[in-house]
């Protein structure tokens, strides 16, 4: 159970970790969702932030401070659901697998770490 953890995990870390890169990068597709679902210019480089710290919090979880660990998922469980639902609310449905994938990774990284 700990190898699924740390896998999982560190897949969460990862991609978190590209997607700030591309926020903080201005990407073009980045620009492109965050008008799409009705999220200024001005709010990436915060939630690009959120997302880093959460990523960091996770790589802390499993460096062995375990309530760290568990309140960056949960914290990344609550960004992301809350990206599904700006999706769901846009109607911006074509690409909603992106965040409902990242939700997914979360969800499972604070399931394992609570149960770890």
């Amino acid at each position: 159970m700990f190898v699924t953890y740390v896998v999982v995990t560190l897949a969460t870390v990862a991609i978190n970790t590209a997607i700030v890169v591309a926020d903080l990068a201005k990407a073009r597709f980045v620009l492109a969702n965050s008008a799409e679902v009705g999220v200024p210019r001005s709010l990436l480089p915060l939630l690009a932030a959120l997302k880093g710290a959460g990523a960091a919090g996770l790589v802390l979880g499993l460096l062995g401070l375990d309530a760290i660990g568990i309140a960056a998922a949960a914290g990344l469980v609550a960004f992301f659901a809350i990206a599904v639902a700006v999706h769901v609310r846009a109607r911006v449905f074509y690409n909603i697998a992106f965040p409902g994938a990242y939700l997914a990774l979360a969800v499972a990284s604070l399931t394992l770490a609570i149960n770890n």
